[in-house]
């Protein structure tokens, strides 16, 4: 995501916690004999590798027909607002519904909007289908990633938690160092519209792997206590469970700030290399495919780090990193720094991410994980929109360099702020009541 098989301590150093189902069979073999979760890791992996191409073809779509970075964000923000739209309710909608058909009607969904705009393309750029599709993708993707988290702990139980999603992070980590570079060559020999239509073609194998799939079924103490007692009382609970954790609430007001900081970084180094440096798209490509080494490199150590250091320490420390190689990238002028420094900031974001994914899913009861991860990325995502566009807008009128110092060193300071929190003294991940 180097793993290792089973044990009966998680990778945060401590027993499964109250209000989990029984791992059951699946939990006590290592990964690699798991055939479900194997299908499973495949399916992502090759959805991944086609999202890779619309994350370089979609700003370089909006680049290729305005020049401006500003529109770009734009783009960004309409797609981030639709996610955290969707996120509100995608919770209770994911512990409602059987989880399995959701993740393949979601990949449908979104094989046939992106299947449009390639297909539009062909008589000529049109902007306003970009800001129709983009929405209704990004918040079925947002249906599909709630339902994602909870599936993976149905796959695997509680005790491979770190060890699986430092896996699926990592295998799609390799096919985001393919994808960009692929993507790069298509749009510089094809146009960035056919880019988009590999991505449209990923998600139809994804669900087609998706349709073998197993996943075991809650218990029945789970099911008794997730009585479902409607939709807003739903909605309320995930809220409820992360206001009485005391790590989860302190991760969600620090995410809520990184997001909002972050959420435009793909966009300011597209720019940075088109517009400041004078690269192409292929160059652009490259750059990113490079720089996702480095979640490769985060996700196969997330799960020693967290280990050895505890939650608090490898989550406050992947952050102070990302804050600082953020600030770096406006002043990089050569293209293997600019490599190196979004390689150092993908590391640090994936593990940061994986640490906390991973919490979410050991400490939260089954009938509650739709919902609390809906809720926990509904506050964190709520002011990234917003963030998009200023931090884009103001490197449009401000240049790169200023804007990155300042947004970077914001990220620094946040980490440091974790340190006055329960975060602080969470050694093995399991803060809280």
């Amino acid at each position: 995501m180097t793993h290792e098989t089973a044990r009966r301590e998680d990778e945060s150093g401590s027993g499964t916690p109250a209000g989990v189902c029984d791992d059951g069979p699946a939990g006590t073999r290592p990964l690699w004999r798991q055939r479900d979760f194997t299908i499973f890791w495949v399916a992502q992996t090759l959805s991944v590798l086609g999202d890779s191409f619309a994350l370089i073809a979609l700003p370089l779509l909006v680049l290729e027909a305005t020049g401006s970075v500003a529109r770009m964000g734009l783009l960004t923000a309409v797609g981030g607002a639709a996610a955290v739209v969707a996120a509100v309710f995608a919770g209770a909608v994911v512990d409602r519904v059987d989880r399995r058909r959701l993740l393949i009607g979601c990949d449908l969904v979104r094989m046939g909007l992106y299947g449009v705009i390639p297909l539009v393309w062909l008589f000529g750029p049109q902007l306003w289908l970009l800001y129709g599709v983009l929405p209704l993708c990004e918040a079925v993707g947002m249906l599909f990633a709630v339902g994602y988290v909870t599936v993976v702990r149905a796959l695997v139980g509680t005790e491979l938690l770190t060890e699986a999603n430092g896996r699926l992070n990592a295998t799609a980590a390799a096919a985001g160092v393919l994808g960009p570079l692929c993507a790069g060559l298509v749009a510089a020999w094809s146009g960035p519209a056919a880019a988009v239509g590999v991505d449209a073609a990923s998600f139809g194998v994804s669900a087609a792997c998706l349709f073998f799939v197993r996943l075991r079924t809650s218990t029945a103490d789970d099911e008794r206590t997730g009585e479902r007692q409607g939709l807003w009382r739903d909605l309320r609970a995930g809220i409820t469970f992360l206001h009485g954790h005391p790590v989860l609430r302190s991760l969600t007001a620090l995410l809520f700030g990184f997001s909002f900081l972050t959420l435009g970084l793909n966009d300011l180094v597209i720019y940075h290399l088109k517009h400041d440096l004078g690269h192409d798209d292929g160059t652009v490509g490259t750059v990113m495919a490079l720089g996702a080494l480095g979640t490769i490199t985060g996700a196969l150590l997330v799960a020693r780090v967290r280990r050895r250091l505890g939650f608090g320490p490898a989550w406050t420390g992947s952050v102070a990193v990302c804050g600082a190689a953020f600030a770096g990238l406006g002043w990089a002028r050569d293209v293997p720094v600019v490599a190196a420094l979004s390689a150092a900031f993908l590391a640090c974001a994936g593990m940061a991410g994986t640490c906390s994914m991973s919490l979410r899913q050991e400490v939260t009861p089954e009938h509650l994980l739709g919902r609390v991860t809906s809720a926990f990325w509904t506050l964190q995502y709520a002011a990234a929109p917003v963030g998009a566009v200023i931090l884009t807008w103001a490197a449009e009128v401000q240049g790169t360099t200023p804007v990155a110092l300042a947004a970077g060193a914001a990220c620094v300071l946040l980490a440091a702020a974790a340190l006055l929190t329960p975060i602080r003294g969470t050694g093995s991940g399991r803060g809280g009541p």
